[in-house]
């Protein structure tokens, strides 16, 4: 079977035309590179590490209770210590919502702050 070439005048134009995007698309990379770049990290390193603490304590703070309990406090009632632990997860958590809504109203405040500026 036969193939459709094209003319010789379209096959230029076509070459031309991605060496046109090609010089574009550098131009377009030129004017990125020198424009400032923003390098900062999306999440600040002090809110890394609130959440690994919070997450260290929500692994530590309800098995430590748990065990520190279950002996001392109940004399051996698994079922209270269970609940105590259950009660210190969810201490934990809360506190880590309370944190996490302040650091948001101080961020909002931060803002307004430099919009009036």
């Amino acid at each position: 079977m036969a193939s459709r070439r094209p003319h010789q005048s379209q096959q230029i134009s076509s070459s031309s035309s991605s060496t046109e995007k090609e010089t574009s698309l550098a131009a377009g990379a030129a004017k990125t590179a020198t424009k400032d770049s923003d390098v900062t990290p999306a999440v600040s390193t002090g809110v890394i590490l609130k959440l690994l603490g919070f997450t260290v304590a929500m692994i530590v703070a309800p098995i430590g209770m748990y065990f520190l309990t279950i002996d001392t406090v109940f004399k051996g009632n698994s079922t209270f210590a269970g609940a105590g632990a259950a009660l210190t997860a969810n201490v934990v958590l809360i506190a880590y919502i309370v944190v996490a809504w302040r650091e948001d109203q101080e961020e909002e405040q931060r803002r307004k702050e430099k919009k009036t500026q």
